[in-house]
């Protein structure tokens, strides 16, 4: 051990290095701000895609650059929220009823009651009739199907539906088809979703 006098110097201790120091990032600018605002739609819209229908092929006769200028035209169409709260068309349930009633006649014409059979063609009828109500155009509606096949015992039967809707966009549809074993009914509900 090594005395230390008055003009000793004492031995060199190394500091603790620092980490080195990052940059900064900058701060994102607010969109409360009256000069950050305008730069802030400037990058927003060139980060956004717009998509073009339909563009005019160049007349003249550079084919080669033909390519690129339909590559860049030719980009998807970003659309805002419309926030409509009613339909363009409305559910017309006269004209829906009358396709129900005659899709459900023209495939049970020459049915006997089979549980069976009907377990599948349910499905089929309620499939058909889905599609036959979508060509109708009725934008932002879903549409619900139940197909029940009952077998005629001489019972009674009641059947109650209970949903929760807009009365004024919302409706339902039903059909019937009466047989000698059975009855066939059909409900369709439209839902309009905003």
């Amino acid at each position: 051990m090594e005395k230390r006098g008055r003009g000793a110097k004492a031995p060199a201790v190394q500091a603790p290095q620092q980490p080195s120091v990052m940059p900064r990032k900058e701060r994102r600018p607010s969109m409360f701000e009256k000069e950050a605002y305008a730069q802030i739609l400037r990058d927003r819209l060139r980060e956004s895609i717009h998509d073009v229908q339909y563009v005019e092929p160049p007349f003249d006769d550079s084919i080669a650059d033909l390519g690129k200028e339909w590559k860049s035209a030719l980009a998807k169409l970003k659309f805002a929220n419309s926030y409509r709260m009613e339909p363009l068309k409305k559910f017309q349930a006269h004209s829906v009823e009358t396709k129900v009633q005659q899709i459900l006649t023209e495939t049970l014409q020459d049915f006997k009651y089979d549980d069976k059979v009907f377990s599948h063609l349910s499905l089929e009828l309620a499939d058909r009739i889905l599609s036959s109500v979508k060509e109708f155009g009725y934008h932002r509606y879903k549409f619900i199907i139940k197909v029940l096949f009952i077998q005629k015992t001489g019972q009674a039967i009641n059947i109650a539906s209970r949903w929760i809707w807009d009365v004024a966009w919302d409706s339902w549809v039903s059909a019937k088809h009466e047989a000698e074993t059975y009855v066939a009914l059909v409900l369709v509900f439209a839902l309009y979703c905003e």
